[in-house]
């Protein structure tokens, strides 16, 4: 692998950029037109909205997206889509479970292709029913943008008015080689990306894609932990209450805690978890009191696995639902360090200024591919960010249990080690933020009463809502 050149390091002031009043495409031979979704919900008397999550972080995503929506629409919002418990408690009544589309991996989704396929199709069917005005699918691009892609092809082949298609959280063009060339190709079925990183909406653009930098939607764990009473985020720190949390689980004065992150899909963490245990064997002689939180994601077969799992653990172990924002913090608070599999909860612990080790293994053929395609040095996004090892990383081979217990004994032994990451985290935060011109967009049109504090969510609500608008600029 090369070092990143693909990812700028700076923020950009955020433009709120949708397309012109009434769109065209072209789809093979035909020239298709549809109107902006606020037109159609004004006819109807609804905004119908159609989601597709297939995994725990994009059911979050997605959920606070409901959410903004709901608040920030002027006609009522009716949800149709593919989604787990978040997306549930908004208004969502999934077609099937979360669970049959969460497959990770390249090889490893070999075993799931004809459930993945009859999803696949079940979802096409039920959107097209659903005449939804928006179809908004939420990061899982392998089966995202398949969908998306039939989706569009029913439509064209019907002759009918396409909804609006819009993808949360942009594919890592930036990692892989070729990746920024294939993006002109997702204007066929994606008419507009929400980026959640600095500046791959300008890429975007210059590749023939529609997309706004909507902001990275972990930074919505401040609002919801009411850290914040301001639209202005400056230090960017979510700090639960590590006191309370020790009390509640009885964790000894002086016990050193470690936070365990195996994963959200089952598949990740039944290769993850058994690494992480025969790690906190190696640690349990050498550290005091040696104590771990297991953050289980709210996946039925995860928990499952993780509950049969800890009936054998080698330490004294907690377990919290990973769903709950509150009780996550409060768990990072308590820790001294965390070890974690590869994701988006790399960027929790960086908000959280817990500093951590991640590690990652795939099926053999997928770190072959991952090796043989990625053009990037590191996996996690704060090393990629700020182009430096500032996290320790034990990726493939080099992810054993002896090589984590090392990485995890320097960080918990060595205050300077923990304070390098602590600081780099503020430095990796603002990246993930959009200038402060978003306060003065959402003032000019006329939503700060309704919507006070910056948040991804409501940027993207309003990204959405507004597409076919005139374009308002800083």
């Amino acid at each position: 692998m090369f070092a990143p050149k693909a990812l700028i390091l700076f923020t950009r002031k955020w433009k709120l950029k949708p397309p012109n009043t009434v769109l065209s495409f072209s789809s093979s031979s035909q020239h298709v037109k549809f109107k902006a979704p606020l037109d159609m919900a004004a006819r109807d008397g609804e905004l119908r909205v159609f989601l597709v999550a297939g995994e725990v972080s994009g059911d979050s995503i997605a959920s606070r997206l409901m959410a903004s929506l709901k608040l920030l629409s002027p006609f009522p919002v009716r949800f149709s889509g593919i989604g787990g418990t978040k997306m549930r408690s908004e208004g969502l009544q999934s077609l099937f479970p979360i669970e049959d589309i969460s497959v990770m991996g390249i090889w490893e989704l070999l075993p799931h292709l004809y459930r993945f396929k009859v999803r696949l199709n079940e979802a096409v069917k039920a959107a097209s029913l659903f005449e939804p005005h928006v179809v908004l699918t939420v990061d899982s691009k392998g089966f995202s943008f398949r969908f998306l892609k039939q989706l569009r092809a029913r439509h064209s082949q019907q002759k009918l008015h396409w909804p609006a298609h819009f993808h949360y959280v942009a594919p890592s063009f930036w990692a892989w080689k070729g990746g920024e060339e294939r993006l002109g190709g997702l204007a066929e079925f994606v008419d507009h990306l929400l980026c959640i990183l600095p500046n791959e909406d300008k890429v975007c653009r210059l590749n023939g894609l529609s997309a706004t930098f909507v902001g990275h939607p972990v930074l919505e764990d401040i609002m919801e932990l009411n850290l914040i009473n301001s639209p202005s985020i400056n230090e960017c720190k979510a700090e639960g209450n590590g006191e309370d949390f020790r009390r509640k689980h009885e964790v000894p004065p002086g016990a050193t805690v470690i936070s365990l992150l195996p994963g959200s899909r089952v598949q990740e963490v039944s290769r993850m978890l058994p690494i992480f245990a025969n790690t906190m064997e190696l640690l349990k002689d050498n550290v005091q009191q040696l104590m771990t939180i297991i953050h289980v994601a709210p996946n039925e077969h995860v928990e499952n696995f993780i509950a049969g799992a800890v009936h054998r653990w080698p330490v004294p172990v907690v377990l919290i639902p990973g769903g709950a924002t509150h009780m996550r913090y409060d768990a990072f608070s308590a820790s001294k360090v965390a070890l974690c599999t590869s994701g988006t909860v790399a960027v929790e612990l960086q908000l959280a200024r817990l500093p951590c080790v991640v590690a990652y293994r795939a099926h053999i053929l997928t770190e072959w591919f991952i090796r043989y395609k990625a053009k990037i040095q590191y996996i996690s996004l704060p090393n990629i960010l700020l182009d430096s090892a500032i996290i320790p990383e034990a990726l493939f081979q080099s992810c054993k249990p002896a090589n984590l217990a090392l990485l995890l004994k320097d960080i918990i032994h060595d205050r300077a080690c923990r304070e390098k990451q602590i600081l780099s985290a503020q430095k990796f935060v603002k990246l993930l933020m959009p200038s402060d011109g978003i306060n003065q967009n959402l003032a000019k049109q006329s939503l700060m009463g309704k919507c006070p504090d910056y948040s991804p969510s409501a940027v993207a609500a309003l990204t959405i809502l507004n597409y076919g608008k005139p374009v308002i600029h800083d």
